[in-house]
């Protein structure tokens, strides 16, 4: 860890929130002449503070001590690259562009893989009305069913949740050229 590094981070940080160093020192409940010494690079913040501070400027535990903020690489944000993300803990679903670091419970997520639908994971579509009428006949049960499907067209994304004990039938808006994505809560993520 870099003292000077953290320090000037956490500079920039504050002056990014319009905060003087008394205000920053207020809120974590320690003196001003403290966070001073931080942002000379004289020390650091002690690791009980860490997530206190992480929190007050909205960046991570780790941003803070490496002394940088990561940013993601800008290039260009493609449907066509659009990544899923799952928390294993509250099943929050995330969907992004681009790769992002992202963390949800606790945890950093990773990009779900795309597999390759077999007989289980086979959705039937057929067009009723100007509507996509799609069945499947997977498992919706508490440990095992189809979290999500997602219509991803050129411009837009259009996710529609599902629940355990749900029937296995949905309405979609029919688009051409679109691909549904679906996640199966024990096998991962499909495309068709």
């Amino acid at each position: 860890m870099n003292s000077l590094k953290v320090g000037q981070l956490i500079l920039a940080l504050r002056k990014e929130k319009k905060m003087t160093q008394k205000e920053l020192a207020d809120q974590l409940l320690i003196s001003d002449r403290t966070v001073s010494k931080w942002e000379r690079g004289i020390g650091c913040p002690d690791i009980s503070l860490l997530p206190s501070l992480a929190s007050l400027f909205g960046v991570s535990v780790e941003d803070i001590l490496s002394g940088e903020l990561s940013c993601n690489v800008l290039d260009g944000g493609n449907m066509k690259r659009i990544k899923f993300y799952v928390c294993p803990i509250c099943g929050n679903i995330i969907y992004s562009m681009n790769t992002i670091d992202i963390a949800c419970c606790g945890r950093k997520l990773e990009p779900l893989e795309i597999n390759k639908p077999d007989d289980l994971h086979h959705l039937n579509i057929t067009e009723s009305d100007g509507e996509d009428y799609i069945t499947f006949e997977h498992p919706m049960n508490k440990d095992h069913y189809l979290s999500f499907v997602a219509q991803v067209m050129y411009d837009r994304v259009m996710l529609v949740k599902l629940y355990p004990e749900q029937s296995g039938a949905l309405r979609m808006p029919r688009k051409r050229g679109s691909k549904l994505y679906y996640y199966c809560t024990q096998d991962g993520l499909f495309m068709i």
